[in-house]
């Protein structure tokens, strides 16, 4: 009989979560979805509960958690600032508890651990593109703090574990990812855009437009997680993985525009505090130890994630979610 690896999941009805549950049931392994549906929702995942290697838990990882796993994702806490801004104590508490919590587990039953961490330890950064040497511009009392000073906090976390307890760990550098499941009223960029236009609605720029992002399709950004964890023990990372290609955010703007073929205006708003000017990934670490680069240029992602967007609305608009 072949033995299944056994997977946790933090985060795992998310956007994110919700498709690496998908691709670690297609490689063969058992699945346990850990969310606490803040933001994630069953709906996620719903065509995942038929599968008998795929389990539902509603936890909150600022709790511990006992269970016998393999390996541990730990995605869970939110990532826009609408949502993390709600409660930004939560977020903290989300950011580090969740990784004791997933650090104490790992230790405990000697599973490789993987953090989700993000490009935004780096602040507003002095150092374009952004490479993994760089220890960043972030502003420590400000709005945003709670995300990343958290997820700075999570990561020195995993080193010290690593060092002092040999632990297996494994950290990814998120940037901006975008794709179907994006959450309608998360506050991001592209999920913001792309509604707005399908609802023919003016679409809100904050500050000038000048301002850029690197925008990585979602299915590109789970190959490097998998890519990472399956390296050996002697890379850890932090790994940048994220898409190169630098857009203004009105370039990104006037593409949703084409593509859904909307007839919306521009409207500029302030740009909120703390704001990042730049953000690109420098990816040579992850082409040298991963083999990886995103595959899926923008505009073709674009198209799916208005598509889902679409039905989404249309969904939403006849009363039902199914």
């Amino acid at each position: 009989m072949m033995l299944r690896k056994r997977v946790l999941v933090t985060g795992g009805a998310g956007f994110l979560g919700s498709h690496l549950c998908e691709r670690l049931l297609a490689q063969g392994s058992d699945v346990i979805c850990l969310d606490n549906f803040f933001t994630g929702t069953k709906d996620n995942v719903l065509h995942l509960l038929g599968n008998r290697h795929f389990e539902l838990m509603r936890h909150d990882v600022t709790f511990p958690l006992y269970v016998e796993v393999d390996e541990i994702y730990n995605l869970a806490c939110p990532a826009s600032p609408i949502h993390y801004q709600h409660d930004p104590v939560q977020t903290t508490k989300t950011s580090v508890h969740g990784a004791i919590n997933m650090l104490g587990l790992a230790k405990r039953v000697k599973a490789k651990v993987f953090q989700a961490s993000t490009s935004e330890i780096y602040g507003d950064p002095h150092v374009h593109p952004q490479t993994e040497d760089y220890r960043g511009n972030v502003n420590s009392i400000g709005p945003r703090a709670c995300y990343d000073e958290g997820k700075r906090c999570a990561e020195t976390l995993f080193f010290d574990y690593y060092r002092q307890h040999k632990l297996r760990i494994k950290v990814a550098r998120i940037f901006n990812t975008y794709g179907p499941r994006m959450h309608p009223n998360d506050g991001r960029v592209v999920s913001n855009f792309i509604v707005q236009a399908l609802k023919g609605e003016p679409i809100t720029i904050f500050g000038d437009g000048a301002q850029t992002r690197s925008f990585c399709y979602v299915d590109d950004l789970v190959e490097g997680f998998l890519r990472l964890m399956a390296t050996g023990d002697d890379v850890t990372g932090p790994i940048n993985l994220g898409n190169p290609g630098e857009f203004t955010i009105k370039q990104l703007a006037e593409l949703v525009i084409a593509e859904t073929g909307a007839k919306s205006k521009l409207v500029f708003r302030p740009l909120p505090q703390d704001d990042p000017l730049q953000r690109q990934p420098n990816i040579a670490l992850a082409r040298e130890k991963l083999n990886w680069e995103p595959k899926i240029p923008l505009k073709d992602g674009l198209k799916r994630t208005i598509a889902y967007f679409d039905d989404l609305l249309r969904k939403i608009s006849d009363g039902r979610k199914d």
